[in-house]
């Protein structure tokens, strides 16, 4: 590995494998890329059913977990949080989820303006090759990958119509006009395999002559001449190495990890800086607060009759299906078993959902009968998307190879509760409707406990931290970075990930993390960024094509 690079991007997840991409693509600018993790060669990556086992036993994961909050009854509920090429885009659920034009809208009021929807929705149809081409909201012909889910099940239908039956709108294409309603779940997977960050990004841009990538290599330290970034200290292999950016450090680690490495390199709050014996370099008390994450209960339902994953899960016939969706990319293994999500309102005059249904049609146990047999059903996750309680992280010490605290704070305001009561509800009332009467023997969670009891015991997480390093306007004290993404107070710094998200989007974070990439890597460039006002044709209403009336 070289020691001097044009730009040194520290952290291969979503972001990062974006930005390789794009800063490399004249073949001439020297990139290099850290990860701690290694490279995605594990099969069941690719797989897409092996998402479940790599979730349930950690793989490729920081390991992080949430310190105990009363909001959860005083648990540890794990982060999870991806330690390998492609970062969590190589371990999510492949999930593709815009959020809601509203979102956005939010993100500009509260000072960010050059970030509204206006200015995402480009960036979100150039990261897309969309199975269903191109128009004024979709993409075609972009690395990633998008189509909806595959998965066959009778139940997936059921559910569909029982989200009619209960008065909600079905909506043809949520990351399109319009978001609300119950409608058919996207996948970032191609050809029968995970479409991650690093297969879409990354991969394609490695025979460029002026593209690095080194795994297994922490980053433990920002390098500084006065207030500038210069480079990036690492640990590898035992070996402390010093690698130079002639450029500029980008720090794409991730919510966690990227505030993480501003503290110990000196940029934080100064008196909690101070108490870990760590020089100050930059005062900023934004750096590592406004953690934010989708929090989520579940109800579990028995199936009357087995379906098909129960008979799929037999244990050579789930082992040729991954064989089959490994090296042919077709077969039962080659999508989820899902099909179908929600965005709901709990209160008509919201202006954008506030509950996600997340339907998985097969029980959560589930794994080969000849290890662990189990009872066929279903569950449906009700996601809270706007929580008002916020978080932060912190350091336990000074070692760059110790401990951080993540205090979630989670359920710790009186409205976050109302709207988890009221989208069990409203999941229990699509549950109880004609359509899935056929499939359903009985509730299994909560049954007839007690709903508070069930939410502070069963609650977790559904992986879509961001927030830690968020950007603001100037003179804002929370801000971390600006509007072009440079750390405050330093040059040549910048961070670009999900930690850069002032407020948390409606739905899965992903596509919104490629496409802030995307955008930031035309600011890096200094071409002009992309704008759907600017580029839109007004159609007969009156509007820009592609964005809302």
């Amino acid at each position: 590995m070289k020691d001097t690079f044009d730009y040194v991007i520290v952290g291969a997840g979503s972001a990062g494998c974006t930005l390789a991409n794009r800063l490399s693509v004249d073949n001439v600018t020297r990139v290099l890329v850290i990860e701690a993790g290694g490279w995605d060669r594990d099969p069941l990556i690719h797989v897409p059913l092996g998402w479940g086992r790599i979730l349930q036993n950690r793989l490729h994961d920081w390991m992080y977990f949430y310190e105990p909050t009363e909001g959860f009854g005083g648990r540890s509920v794990e982060c999870a949080r991806g330690k390998v090429v492609g970062g969590s885009s190589s371990v999510n659920a492949m999930a593709h989820v815009r959020g809601n034009p509203h979102d956005y809208a939010t993100w500009a009021a509260g000072g960010v303006v050059d970030w509204s929807w206006a200015n995402m929705l480009p960036y979100f149809r150039r990261q897309e090759n969309w199975e269903e081409g191109a128009n004024a909201w979709r993409g075609a012909g972009g690395p990633l990958n998008v189509q909806f889910c595959k998965y066959r099940d009778p139940l997936v239908e059921a559910f569909g119509e029982a989200g009619r039956e209960a008065g909600h709108a079905w909506t043809d294409d949520y990351n399109a006009a319009c978001q609300d309603g119950f409608g058919r779940l996207q996948m970032t997977i191609r050809h029968g395999r995970r479409a991650s960050a690093a297969s879409a990004y990354l991969r394609p841009a490695l025979s460029r002559r002026g593209l690095s990538v080194t795994v297994n290599t922490q980053a433990t330290r920002i390098l500084f001449e006065g207030a500038r970034a210069v480079g990036v200290e690492v640990r590898q292999g035992g070996r402390t190495r010093t690698i130079r950016a002639e450029r500029e450090v980008i720090v794409s680690c991730g919510v966690v990890n990227s505030p993480k490495l501003l503290m110990h390199s000196g940029i934080g709050d100064a008196h909690a800086l101070r108490e870990r014996d760590i020089p100050v370099l930059v005062d900023l008390p934004g750096v590592g607060s406004n953690l934010q994450d989708h929090v989520s209960t579940i109800l579990l339902y028995r199936r009357r009759e087995p379906g098909p994953f129960a008979r799929a899960m037999r244990y050579d016939r789930i082992a040729l299906a991954m064989l089959q969706a490994r090296f042919l990319g077709s077969g039962f293994a080659s999508d989820v078993p899902g099909g179908i999500t929600a965005f709901l309102k709990t209160d008509a005059r919201l202006p954008a959902p506030n509950i996600q249904l997340l339907f998985t049609a097969a029980p959560l146990d589930a794994g080969p009968w000849c290890l662990k047999p189990f009872t066929d059903g279903f569950a449906c996750r009700v996601v809270l998307l706007h929580p008002r309680s916020r978080g932060r992280i912190t350091l336990a010490d000074s070692n760059p190879a110790g401990k951080v605290l993540l205090q979630s704070n989670f359920l710790a305001r009186e409205n976050d509760w109302k709207a988890m009561r009221r989208g069990i509800e409203l999941a229990r009332d699509v549950a109880s409707q004609p359509a899935l009467r056929p499939f359903i023997d009985a509730e299994t969670a909560p049954a007839d406990g007690d709903v508070d009891d069930h939410i502070r015991s069963t609650a977790i997480t559904v992986h879509h931290p961001l927030g830690t390093c968020s950007m603001g306007r100037d003179g804002d004290p929370a801000a971390v970075v600006g509007q072009t993404l440079e750390v405050h107070g330093t040059t040549g710094l910048r961070v670009i990930d999900a930690s850069v998200m002032p407020r948390l989007v409606s739905g899965n974070i992903n596509a919104a993390v490629v496409a802030v990439a995307e955008r930031a890597a035309d600011l890096i460039l200094g071409k002009a960024p992309l704008s759907a006002e600017a580029e839109a044709v007004a159609d007969g209403g009156g509007h820009p094509v592609g964005l809302p009336p």
